[in-house]
């Protein structure tokens, strides 16, 4: 995997969280912004925005936005004025302070808007069980324990995460693999938390909180 590819994923697995007919969306932490793209062939008419702190993605988020910008995602943003739609896909643990993080992008989330955000689950068997087993703790180049991430969540410190800016979780997907939902169902979904790769959480100012995960 070259670097520029690790940056050029489209996320589609937040599909089952979106609604309506956002005009203005933005994706924070976008990459190359392949989302973007993805989502600009739902919504033609939407205005798109990404920002990534990576100075080297500017040229295909170009491409792929119709405003692109390489900011500091540890510091203030400008003036954006308010989205319907604000993204934050697999950047917030990245980050030292990511609840002052997302309280900044839920301060743009327009009063119909809504915010999808994912963090990777540290609850995961692929962690725990190296950690029971062998006392291992090994940061690898990608996945769980990438080793650019500086923050980790499980299920409620994930919720706890979006629910702080003040916003409310609608909806929810648990991101499993084939394998993983085969382990779910052999274990009557009673380690269903160990056996969760991400959450992705749909939050809104004012709707009714999820009832449970989705699971993709």
């Amino acid at each position: 995997m070259t670097e520029l590819t690790y940056f050029q994923n489209v996320r589609s697995d937040i599909g089952p969280l979106l609604k309506g007919q956002p005009r203005r969306i933005l994706d924070v932490g976008c990459g190359a912004g392949a989302t973007l793209a993805w989502l600009k062939q739902r919504w033609p008419e939407a205005e798109t925005m990404g920002i990534d702190g990576y100075a080297p993605v500017l040229p295909e988020l170009e491409k792929n936005a119709d405003k692109a910008m390489i900011l500091d995602l540890e510091q203030p943003l400008p003036d954006l004025g308010t989205f319907d739609l604000v993204l934050a896909l697999d950047v917030l643990e990245h980050l030292r302070d990511p609840w002052a993080a997302a309280q900044r992008l839920a301060d743009l989330v327009g009063p119909s808007g809504a915010m999808i955000a994912s963090v990777p689950n540290v609850a995961n068997q692929k962690v725990l069980m190296p950690l029971l087993l062998k006392g291992e703790f090994r940061y690898l180049d990608a996945g769980l324990l990438d080793r650019t991430h500086l923050r980790f969540f499980d299920e409620r410190s994930a919720i706890e995460l979006v629910e702080g800016t003040g916003l409310t979780i609608t909806g929810g997907v648990a991101v499993m693999g084939r394998r993983q939902r085969f382990q779910d169902r052999l274990t009557l979904g009673l380690l269903q938390r160990h056996f969760i790769n991400q959450y992705v959480m749909r939050a809104e100012r004012q709707g009714r909180r999820f009832s449970g995960w989705l699971k993709l």
